[in-house]
């Protein structure tokens, strides 16, 4: 036992180690390449030697590493917790329908003018509070059906189906929007990383914060619910109060990050399959902080390679995240089909 502890202390530190490397990289890339030596001047000494790095890096490189950070940790976090409740390895942080809710609250802060002859008034906070709106709607309405469903394959399936409803309302918004609303809605379900301000990127981190403290909560009913519901039921485990509080930090994690950052796909499906892989544990003690450091990893990454340019345009995170995620779900479609057959 000791000696699974160090290896998991070991590999703890060598990720560590890569996270805070990768932030460097991830600041360092850009239009304009950064030194590393600039770098550790601007956050950790008094004096730099350039003045327009100081400011690149305070005030658009930094935060938008912090950004991919927490949106990393809240994602990974919230599919591990989806893929324990449902027992289901597909299972993501948008089976609840969250994520499609708050779009909706976006899709109509965007296009509702045209189809309702309104003309909406757009700040900064507009759509984070549009989106935030929508995705607690949603989460109200699936946590009243649930509570008369005792069948958590039911509530997924109710999940989906909130999702596909909210989906045909934005096509309906779609098809009576004009070009330059449609065209705004495409580009914030685009996700992007860089349009936080440090006071945005503050309160998104204390959600997250928040969401991750109260998982100490339901550390010991999540490791029941991998051997069954019955299994649960025998330890003392009240599964209502566990879902209730599975759903809200899940609902906390997904809302905030898509009120802040838009729709970012596939990273909370595919990254418990990867700590899994590499911790090759069930332990939620492990999982959860495994989940969350990798996630910020793979986030880092993908917000880098963003950074390519292909005619003179950076590629939309989301489009990266896509790209890395569909082939890990994939090998794991064939992986599984295999060890079946």
């Amino acid at each position: 036992m000791h000696s699974i502890q160090k290896k998991y202390y070991s590999s703890f530190i060598a990720l560590t180690l890569l996270l805070f490397a990768l932030i460097f990289i991830n600041i360092s890339s850009g239009s304009l390449t950064i030194p590393f030596k600039e770098i550790w001047n601007a956050l950790f000494s008094t004096t730099t030697t350039n003045e327009n790095y100081q400011y690149i890096i305070t005030n658009y490189r930094l935060p938008k590493s912090f950004t991919s950070i927490l949106t990393g940790i809240g994602l990974g976090i919230s599919g591990l917790l989806m893929q324990t409740y449902f027992r289901n390895p597909l299972a993501g942080p948008f089976v609840l329908g969250i994520s499609s809710g708050a779009s909706l609250g976006v899709a109509l802060l965007i296009m509702g003018g045209s189809f309702l002859g309104i003309l909406p008034y757009i700040n900064g906070l507009s759509i984070p509070i549009a989106s935030s709106l929508g995705a607690f709607l949603v989460l109200s309405i699936v946590m009243i059906t649930a509570r008369n469903i005792r069948n958590t394959m039911s509530i997924l399936i109710i999940g989906l189906m909130f999702g596909s409803f909210t989906s045909a309302i934005i096509s309906i918004l779609s098809y009576f929007s004009s070009a330059s609303e449609l065209q705004q809605y495409i580009f914030w379900s685009f996700g992007s990383l860089s349009n936080l301000q440090w006071n945005q990127i503050y309160l998104l981190g204390f959600v997250i914060t928040i969401s991750c403290i109260s998982l100490f909560t339901i550390i010991k009913p999540l490791d029941a619910l991998l051997l069954g519901e019955n299994y649960a039921k025998s330890l003392g485990i009240s599964l209502k109060k566990t879902q209730t509080v599975v759903f809200i930090i899940t609902s906390l994690l997904t809302g905030s990050i898509t009120a802040f950052v838009g729709p970012i796909a596939f990273i909370g499906l595919a990254i418990p399959h990867i700590t899994k892989l590499v911790f090759k544990t069930s332990n939620h003690k492990t999982l959860l902080p495994a989940v969350a450091i990798i996630g910020a990893i793979v986030m880092l990454v993908c917000d880098t390679l963003s950074h390519i340019s292909l005619g003179n345009k950076n590629l939309p995170i989301n489009a990266i995240t896509s790209l890395f995620g569909a082939p890990v779900v994939i090998w794991l479609l064939v992986s599984r089909s295999k060890k079946t057959t």
